[in-house]
């Protein structure tokens, strides 16, 4: 058999499940658990780098997975955007597992910190990187639910590691919000299907066009509701800030970066191929500006650090519904370059929670007591992708902003003006929010509840503070420096994210890469 360059598609969905399983026959073998764990996902790495070149320079890569046609089987299809995302993922992934490493959260020994045995992290992280990939890759509707439903398994797992009764909590909350957006989803397919008799993104391009107005109307609105509740648009973001905060920094760090990404992309890829004709646009416009002044209001009213972050995160999701809504090749470009920034630079941000909680004791600000003088290097690491995340020049959150004004602009219509506005006052709020948490955090004494300092006092809610290791501190050095690369390439990457965005509205790209003798009828 002849190896050619499409054989890589299935790999970052293949590599993860089978090392999923490889790990649970190795349940009690923590190490031999470690090594298959980083094997796979820097092979996975690896393997999405490439299809990031091939879809760049050979256009997608396109798979028919058992020989199967692409109206009877599962097709999956690797062009820019997809392949983009993948590797953005796993690099996020991946610096994760070993932060998790370091901290010791994986082990069945004394590492993991009196926890209950989490000998599960590794196989259920692994699952949720391939429901992660399965998702971007696929080539179809339904495909794509399942992709959601293997996320909605592993994360609830992972929300609840330890046991204890806030985690479980938040993990019930989490999971009761993910199956009503599922169970809209799976309602959703189930119509696309009686109206337009397939679920194939490319085939659905050419039928959804001759189905009635209003009735495609009704479906992308469907769509737009389960999407938006995974993604934490608002008025459907309310689950994120209680469920996330509760779990350990590196599941957090996991979930932020990915988890409301996907429901992200999945808004993209269907709005832009299936439903092309604006309709929507002005209620995603709404729904932007609101998702980022309500969430970035949540923040800086915040003393505790995950809940703070925790509502940036939902705030900066308005700024990517703020790029798709206004459509084009600008607005798409810099939706695409936003998420890219945002996973990196988010999770990057929760990793350095979980330093601080584990040389303070507690990620409350109140409570925290001058790290900058105990751990300078905690403060810089903090510092750094607040000022990205904040805008900051010359930071890649700064010219992906300035991109989206610059998109908002030219649209010229009232409505991208005022989401203009909005992103500016964003911009602000956030970089007052995370200076506020650094200087609380980092430069003064604990207060106690009515603002009088603690002095000496002792702090029943604080954990016994634990030495910076290594192994937790690489990782999320990495990480960062992986997100000060985006400053430094944002002109190629920009590049990059443009072809990308040419490519999502020449939907005839996609169609034909998988029907290249032509759309059946």
């Amino acid at each position: 058999m002849n190896l050619t360059p499409d054989m890589l598609v299935p790999l970052p969905v293949v590599v993860p499940l089978t090392a999923a399983g490889m790990t649970l026959v190795a349940t009690r073998r923590t190490r031999t658990q470690r090594l298959i764990t980083v094997s796979a996902l820097t092979l996975t790495v690896a393997v999405s780098a490439a299809l990031v070149y091939l879809s760049d320079t050979r256009g997608p890569q396109v798979v028919n997975v058992g020989g199967w046609s692409p109206l009877e089987g599962i097709v999956l299809i690797a062009d820019r955007l997809a392949s983009l995302m993948l590797l953005v993922s796993v690099v996020v992934t991946l610096a994760v597992v070993l932060f998790s490493i370091g901290e010791g959260r994986s082990s069945f020994d004394e590492e993991s910190d009196g926890q209950a045995p989490l000998a599960i992290f590794h196989p259920t992280l692994l699952v949720l990187s391939a429901g992660v990939s399965t998702t971007f890759l696929s080539g179809d509707l339904f495909h794509m639910y399942v992709g959601f439903e293997m996320l909605l398994a592993a994360s609830f797992v992972l929300l609840t590691l330890g046991g204890t009764r806030e985690r479980v909590r938040a993990g019930v909350n989490y999971v009761a919000v993910s199956l009503v957006s599922s169970l809209v989803f799976l309602s959703a397919i189930a119509l696309v299907y009686a109206a337009a008799g397939t679920v194939n993104l490319a085939h659905l391009a050419y039928r959804l066009s001759s189905v009635d107005a209003d009735t495609r109307l009704a479906l992308e609105l469907m769509l737009l509701l389960g999407f938006g509740i995974k993604a934490a648009v608002f008025p459907m973001s309310g689950w994120l800030p209680d469920s996330y905060p509760t779990a350990p920094a590196s599941v957090t760090a996991v979930f932020a970066g990915l988890l409301t990404k996907v429901g992200v992309y999945a808004v993209i890829r269907t709005e832009v191929l299936l439903f092309p004709d604006d309709r929507v646009s002005p209620m995603l416009l709404v729904a932007a500006a609101l998702t980022m002044v309500v969430g970035i209001l949540g923040a800086v009213v915040q003393d505790d650090i995950k809940r703070m972050l925790s509502f940036t995160l939902v705030s900066h999701i308005g700024f990517m519904i703020f790029g798709i809504a206004l459509g084009g090749e600008l607005g798409l470009s810099a939706a695409i370059f936003y998420m890219v920034h945002h996973i990196l630079i988010q999770s990057s941000l929760f990793l350095v929670a979980g330093l601080i909680e584990r040389r303070g004791g507690t990620t409350s600000t109140m409570r925290l007591d001058r790290l900058a003088t105990t751990s300078p290097l905690v403060a810089i690491l903090f510092f750094v992708p607040a000022m990205n995340l904040g805008g900051i020049p010359p930071f890649s959150g700064f010219v992906a902003k300035v991109g989206l004004i610059e998109a908002g602009v030219a649209d010229g219509g009232w409505l991208a003006y005022t989401l203009v506005a909005a992103s500016v006052v964003t911009s602000l709020l956030t970089l007052y929010a995370l200076s506020r948490t650094w200087a609380r955090a980092f430069w003064r004494p604990p207060f106690s509840e009515d603002g009088r300092p603690l002095r000496d006092l002792p702090d029943p809610d604080r954990d016994v503070s634990q030495a910076l290791v290594p192994g937790v501190v690489t990782p999320t050095i990495l990480l960062i420096v992986v997100g000060l690369a985006l400053s430094v390439g944002a002109g190629p990457l920009f590049a990059l994210t443009d072809r990308a965005a040419y490519d999502l509205l020449e939907t005839v790209v996609y169609t034909q890469a998988i029907f290249p003798e032509g759309v059946p009828q």
